[in-house]
């Protein structure tokens, strides 16, 4: 079975993850975007039984596009965010794609929040279209 793991720019928080994950997501709402600073963020979904989490971490909930929130787990050390809760599905944990730094990443297959995507980003690999939430 596949392992990967993500870690945060210092290396002292890290994310395990087992097996494929269950989706690869693109998000362009604001929240996304300013959590990652970045035009878009993507992230991968496990369910929460396949992530370990290794060192210590912060907590910060922010709202989201949807009105349902995100607890987003940084290093407390570099600021960075390795894995997030979301609220709508608390049985998963996402962890930021960038995260990983593997080029041979799954790409993702859904595009959401299309409403906030930037006219400038373009993308080579067919993509599920939504301009808000999956639905």
């Amino acid at each position: 079975m596949t392992t990967r793991a993500a870690q945060c720019a210092c290396g002292a928080l890290i994310a395990i993850a087992r097996g494929d994950p269950d989706a690869v997501v693109m998000c362009h709402c604001d929240a996304c975007q300013r959590r990652s600073g970045s035009p878009f963020g993507v992230a991968a979904y496990w369910s929460s039984d396949d992530v370990k989490v290794k060192g210590a971490f912060n907590s910060y909930r922010r709202p989201t596009d949807s009105g349902r929130g995100v607890t987003n787990h940084f290093c407390p050390q570099c600021g960075v965010t390795v894995f997030f809760v979301p609220e709508n599905k608390v049985d998963m944990v996402g962890v930021p794609v960038g995260a990983f730094a593997d080029p041979s990443f799954p790409p993702p297959v859904r595009s959401v929040w299309e409403q906030g995507r930037h006219p400038w980003c373009e993308f080579s690999v067919d993509l599920q279209h939504f301009p808000q939430g999956r639905g």
